[in-house]
Protein backbone atom coordinates (compact mmCIF):
# COMPACT_ATOMS: atom_id res chain seq x y z
CA UNK A 1 0.00 0.00 0.00
CA UNK A 2 1.39 3.55 -0.92
CA UNK A 3 2.37 4.99 2.44
CA UNK A 4 1.65 8.67 0.95
CA UNK A 5 -1.62 7.70 -0.50
CA UNK A 6 -2.46 6.55 3.25
CA UNK A 7 -1.18 9.62 4.84
CA UNK A 8 -2.81 11.60 2.32
CA UNK A 9 -6.09 10.03 3.02
CA UNK A 10 -5.82 10.44 6.17
CA UNK A 11 -5.39 13.93 6.52
CA UNK A 12 -8.60 14.45 3.44
CA UNK A 13 -11.51 16.33 5.42
CA UNK A 14 -13.59 14.00 3.26
CA UNK A 15 -12.81 10.51 4.83
CA UNK A 16 -14.72 9.74 7.18
CA UNK A 17 -14.38 7.06 10.31
CA UNK A 18 -16.50 4.63 12.14
CA UNK A 19 -16.15 4.19 15.74
CA UNK A 20 -16.02 1.81 17.75
CA UNK A 21 -15.57 1.51 21.42
CA UNK A 22 -14.78 -1.77 23.91
CA UNK A 23 -16.11 -3.40 20.17
CA UNK A 24 -19.35 -1.66 20.83
CA UNK A 25 -20.40 0.57 16.84
CA UNK A 26 -21.72 3.74 16.85
CA UNK A 27 -25.21 4.06 15.85
CA UNK A 28 -26.96 7.44 14.37
CA UNK A 29 -31.03 7.04 15.78
CA UNK A 30 -31.79 8.70 13.09
CA UNK A 31 -32.49 5.82 10.15
CA UNK A 32 -30.71 3.54 12.10
CA UNK A 33 -26.99 4.33 10.58
CA UNK A 34 -23.41 4.10 10.43
CA UNK A 35 -22.25 6.75 12.96
CA UNK A 36 -19.46 7.56 10.28
CA UNK A 37 -17.46 10.62 11.64
CA UNK A 38 -14.84 13.44 10.46
CA UNK A 39 -10.98 13.24 10.82
CA UNK A 40 -10.98 14.75 13.79
CA UNK A 41 -11.65 12.11 15.34
CA UNK A 42 -8.25 10.72 15.62
CA UNK A 43 -7.05 12.62 17.86
CA UNK A 44 -9.17 10.37 20.34
CA UNK A 45 -8.47 6.98 19.30
CA UNK A 46 -6.52 4.20 20.97
CA UNK A 47 -2.54 4.49 19.05
CA UNK A 48 -1.83 0.80 19.56
CA UNK A 49 -4.47 -0.11 16.65
CA UNK A 50 -4.44 2.69 14.78
CA UNK A 51 -6.70 3.75 11.96
CA UNK A 52 -7.97 0.83 10.04
CA UNK A 53 -8.59 1.34 5.94
CA UNK A 54 -12.03 -0.68 5.51
CA UNK A 55 -12.10 0.40 1.92
CA UNK A 56 -12.73 3.21 -0.52
CA UNK A 57 -16.40 4.28 -1.82
CA UNK A 58 -17.05 6.89 -4.08
CA UNK A 59 -13.40 8.08 -3.89
CA UNK A 60 -13.84 8.55 -0.47
CA UNK A 61 -11.42 6.28 1.94
CA UNK A 62 -13.66 4.86 5.21
CA UNK A 63 -11.57 4.10 8.58
CA UNK A 64 -12.60 2.24 11.44
CA UNK A 65 -11.26 3.89 14.75
CA UNK A 66 -10.60 2.36 18.43
CA UNK A 67 -11.99 4.98 20.74
CA UNK A 68 -11.97 3.00 23.60
CA UNK A 69 -9.64 4.87 25.69
CA UNK A 70 -12.65 7.57 26.48
CA UNK A 71 -14.41 6.84 29.50
CA UNK A 72 -17.66 8.12 28.70
CA UNK A 73 -17.61 8.57 24.56
CA UNK A 74 -21.02 9.76 24.15
CA UNK A 75 -20.71 13.04 26.62
CA UNK A 76 -17.21 13.21 25.84
CA UNK A 77 -18.42 13.52 21.94
CA UNK A 78 -21.80 15.84 22.61
CA UNK A 79 -23.58 12.73 21.13
CA UNK A 80 -26.33 11.58 23.75
CA UNK A 81 -29.60 11.61 22.36
CA UNK A 82 -28.40 11.34 18.50
CA UNK A 83 -26.54 8.25 18.54
CA UNK A 84 -25.06 5.51 20.87
CA UNK A 85 -22.84 2.22 20.74
CA UNK A 86 -24.82 -0.68 20.00
CA UNK A 87 -23.55 -4.57 20.15
CA UNK A 88 -22.75 -5.39 16.78
CA UNK A 89 -25.55 -8.14 16.91
CA UNK A 90 -28.02 -5.73 17.67
CA UNK A 91 -26.89 -3.31 15.13
CA UNK A 92 -27.02 -6.20 12.78
CA UNK A 93 -31.00 -5.96 12.85
CA UNK A 94 -31.48 -2.53 12.23
CA UNK A 95 -28.85 -2.46 9.60
CA UNK A 96 -28.47 -3.19 5.74
CA UNK A 97 -27.11 -6.32 5.18
CA UNK A 98 -24.41 -3.78 3.57
CA UNK A 99 -23.88 -1.89 6.71
CA UNK A 100 -23.63 -4.99 8.82
CA UNK A 101 -20.62 -6.56 5.90
CA UNK A 102 -18.80 -2.93 6.70
CA UNK A 103 -19.48 -3.20 10.83
CA UNK A 104 -17.95 -7.12 10.59
CA UNK A 105 -14.89 -6.21 8.69
CA UNK A 106 -14.39 -3.27 11.16
CA UNK A 107 -15.52 -5.17 14.64
CA UNK A 108 -12.96 -8.10 13.46
CA UNK A 109 -10.34 -5.99 12.96
CA UNK A 110 -10.13 -3.53 15.78
CA UNK A 111 -10.59 -6.53 18.05
CA UNK A 112 -7.48 -8.74 16.24
CA UNK A 113 -4.98 -5.21 16.31
CA UNK A 114 -6.05 -4.67 20.31
CA UNK A 115 -5.32 -8.63 20.88
CA UNK A 116 -1.97 -8.44 18.62
CA UNK A 117 0.02 -5.29 20.46
CA UNK A 118 3.14 -8.21 20.68
CA UNK A 119 5.21 -10.09 18.69
CA UNK A 120 4.24 -14.07 18.94
CA UNK A 121 8.16 -14.84 18.20
CA UNK A 122 9.88 -12.32 20.25
CA UNK A 123 7.56 -10.85 22.79
CA UNK A 124 7.98 -7.02 21.35
CA UNK A 125 5.69 -4.49 20.74
CA UNK A 126 4.06 -4.83 17.04
CA UNK A 127 3.22 -1.71 15.20
CA UNK A 128 -0.20 -1.54 12.45
CA UNK A 129 1.44 -1.00 9.03
CA UNK A 130 -0.22 -0.69 5.33
CA UNK A 131 -3.72 0.65 6.77
CA UNK A 132 -3.78 -2.24 9.32
CA UNK A 133 -3.15 -5.02 7.06
CA UNK A 134 -1.02 -6.06 9.30
CA UNK A 135 1.46 -6.10 12.24
CA UNK A 136 5.34 -5.48 12.36
CA UNK A 137 7.54 -6.28 15.08
CA UNK A 138 9.66 -3.76 16.04
CA UNK A 139 12.24 -5.90 17.19
CA UNK A 140 12.32 -8.63 15.07
CA UNK A 141 10.21 -7.42 12.00
CA UNK A 142 8.09 -10.58 12.16
CA UNK A 143 5.67 -9.97 9.83
CA UNK A 144 1.39 -10.83 11.24
CA UNK A 145 -1.68 -10.87 9.55
CA UNK A 146 -5.33 -10.99 10.67
CA UNK A 147 -6.64 -14.08 10.58
CA UNK A 148 -10.30 -15.84 10.35
CA UNK A 149 -11.64 -18.89 12.17
CA UNK A 150 -13.35 -21.37 9.62
CA UNK A 151 -16.06 -22.97 11.43
CA UNK A 152 -19.23 -25.59 10.34
CA UNK A 153 -22.15 -24.68 10.78
CA UNK A 154 -24.93 -27.72 9.79
CA UNK A 155 -28.11 -28.03 9.28
CA UNK A 156 -28.60 -32.22 9.46
CA UNK A 157 -31.63 -33.63 7.80
CA UNK A 158 -33.69 -36.80 8.16
CA UNK A 159 -36.69 -38.03 6.90
CA UNK A 160 -38.78 -34.36 7.32
CA UNK A 161 -37.12 -33.13 10.89
CA UNK A 162 -34.27 -31.69 11.30
CA UNK A 163 -31.76 -30.77 13.77
CA UNK A 164 -31.58 -28.23 16.57
CA UNK A 165 -29.43 -27.82 19.68
CA UNK A 166 -29.33 -25.53 22.26
CA UNK A 167 -26.59 -24.39 25.05
CA UNK A 168 -27.30 -24.03 28.42
CA UNK A 169 -26.57 -19.98 28.17
CA UNK A 170 -28.81 -19.42 25.77
CA UNK A 171 -32.03 -17.99 26.30
CA UNK A 172 -34.55 -20.05 27.07
CA UNK A 173 -36.80 -21.47 24.26
CA UNK A 174 -33.70 -21.02 21.63
CA UNK A 175 -32.69 -23.50 19.39
CA UNK A 176 -30.13 -23.21 16.42
CA UNK A 177 -27.77 -25.23 14.07
CA UNK A 178 -25.07 -27.35 15.54
CA UNK A 179 -21.50 -25.60 14.63
CA UNK A 180 -18.15 -26.22 15.76
CA UNK A 181 -14.51 -24.83 14.20
CA UNK A 182 -12.57 -27.03 11.64
CA UNK A 183 -9.83 -28.98 13.06
CA UNK A 184 -6.44 -28.24 11.39
CA UNK A 185 -6.13 -31.37 8.95
CA UNK A 186 -9.85 -31.81 8.38
CA UNK A 187 -12.12 -31.03 5.64
CA UNK A 188 -15.47 -29.02 5.76
CA UNK A 189 -17.40 -32.38 5.25
CA UNK A 190 -15.00 -34.56 7.82
CA UNK A 191 -15.95 -31.78 10.41
CA UNK A 192 -19.65 -31.45 9.84
CA UNK A 193 -19.73 -35.21 10.82
CA UNK A 194 -17.26 -34.88 13.50
CA UNK A 195 -19.28 -32.42 15.30
CA UNK A 196 -22.71 -34.17 14.76
CA UNK A 197 -21.20 -37.33 16.05
CA UNK A 198 -19.56 -35.62 19.25
CA UNK A 199 -22.21 -33.70 20.20
CA UNK A 200 -25.40 -35.71 19.07
CA UNK A 201 -24.53 -39.10 18.60
CA UNK A 202 -26.02 -39.03 14.61
CA UNK A 203 -23.94 -40.47 12.00
CA UNK A 204 -23.84 -38.44 9.11
CA UNK A 205 -23.63 -39.61 5.63
CA UNK A 206 -23.72 -36.68 2.26
CA UNK A 207 -22.70 -33.51 3.12
CA UNK A 208 -23.44 -30.29 0.46
CA UNK A 209 -22.42 -26.40 0.92
CA UNK A 210 -24.91 -23.89 1.35
CA UNK A 211 -23.78 -20.68 2.71
CA UNK A 212 -21.07 -18.58 4.40
CA UNK A 213 -20.95 -15.86 6.84
CA UNK A 214 -18.57 -13.60 8.35
CA UNK A 215 -19.54 -13.58 11.98
CA UNK A 216 -16.95 -11.02 14.29
CA UNK A 217 -17.25 -12.62 17.39
CA UNK A 218 -13.99 -12.48 17.26
CA UNK A 219 -13.34 -13.33 14.00
CA UNK A 220 -14.77 -16.56 12.09
CA UNK A 221 -15.88 -17.60 9.25
CA UNK A 222 -19.51 -19.59 9.31
CA UNK A 223 -19.46 -22.36 6.49
CA UNK A 224 -23.20 -23.35 6.02
CA UNK A 225 -23.38 -26.92 4.93
CA UNK A 226 -26.40 -29.33 4.65
CA UNK A 227 -26.32 -32.84 6.13
CA UNK A 228 -28.06 -36.33 5.54
CA UNK A 229 -28.58 -37.82 8.68
CA UNK A 230 -28.13 -41.89 8.55
CA UNK A 231 -29.04 -42.70 12.25
CA UNK A 232 -31.79 -41.03 14.65
CA UNK A 233 -31.00 -41.75 17.70
CA UNK A 234 -29.78 -38.69 20.00
CA UNK A 235 -26.62 -39.25 22.55
CA UNK A 236 -26.04 -35.94 23.84
CA UNK A 237 -22.52 -34.77 25.05
CA UNK A 238 -23.90 -32.72 28.28
CA UNK A 239 -20.32 -31.06 28.17
CA UNK A 240 -21.15 -29.53 24.49
CA UNK A 241 -24.62 -29.51 24.33
CA UNK A 242 -27.42 -28.74 26.86
CA UNK A 243 -30.39 -29.91 24.40
CA UNK A 244 -30.88 -31.90 21.04
CA UNK A 245 -33.53 -32.20 19.37
CA UNK A 246 -35.66 -33.53 15.59
CA UNK A 247 -38.26 -30.91 14.96
CA UNK A 248 -40.88 -31.47 12.15
CA UNK A 249 -40.99 -29.25 9.15
CA UNK A 250 -44.75 -28.18 10.18
CA UNK A 251 -43.02 -27.13 13.78
CA UNK A 252 -40.25 -24.65 12.30
CA UNK A 253 -42.75 -22.99 9.66
CA UNK A 254 -45.22 -22.11 12.44
CA UNK A 255 -41.77 -20.85 14.55
CA UNK A 256 -40.81 -18.91 11.47
CA UNK A 257 -44.52 -17.33 10.94
CA UNK A 258 -44.31 -16.07 14.86
CA UNK A 259 -47.09 -18.76 15.82
CA UNK A 260 -45.37 -20.07 19.09
CA UNK A 261 -44.04 -18.10 22.46
CA UNK A 262 -40.57 -17.50 22.25
CA UNK A 263 -39.96 -19.19 25.82
CA UNK A 264 -41.18 -22.42 24.35
CA UNK A 265 -39.30 -22.66 21.21
CA UNK A 266 -37.55 -19.97 18.68
CA UNK A 267 -34.42 -20.00 16.53
CA UNK A 268 -32.45 -17.29 15.18
CA UNK A 269 -33.47 -14.39 13.62
CA UNK A 270 -33.27 -14.04 9.41
CA UNK A 271 -29.76 -12.15 9.60
CA UNK A 272 -28.18 -14.96 10.80
CA UNK A 273 -27.08 -18.28 8.28
CA UNK A 274 -28.39 -20.68 11.14
CA UNK A 275 -32.01 -19.47 10.30
CA UNK A 276 -31.24 -19.30 6.51
CA UNK A 277 -30.20 -23.07 6.34
CA UNK A 278 -33.73 -23.05 8.41
CA UNK A 279 -35.37 -21.32 6.00
CA UNK A 280 -33.94 -22.76 2.87
CA UNK A 281 -35.26 -26.65 4.16
CA UNK A 282 -38.30 -25.11 4.72
CA UNK A 283 -38.41 -23.95 1.18
CA UNK A 284 -37.46 -27.19 -0.38
CA UNK A 285 -40.38 -29.11 -0.29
Amino acid sequence: MDPEWLAACLEDTSSRFLPFWRLNVLIKQQGPALGWARRGLLGLMDEGVGAVLLGVRDNIAHFAVDISTMAEPLEQLGLGGVAEFCDVRSAAVQLSAEDCAIVAQGRALVDWHDTHRFCARCGAATLSVNGGAMRTCSSCAAEHFPRVNPVAIMLIVRDGHCLLGRQAAWPRGMYSALAGFIEPGETIEEAVRREVMEEAGIEVGAVSYHSSQPWPFPSSLMIGCTGEAISADIRIDEAEVEDVQWFSRETLARVCRGETRADELFIPPPMAIARTLVDAWLADD
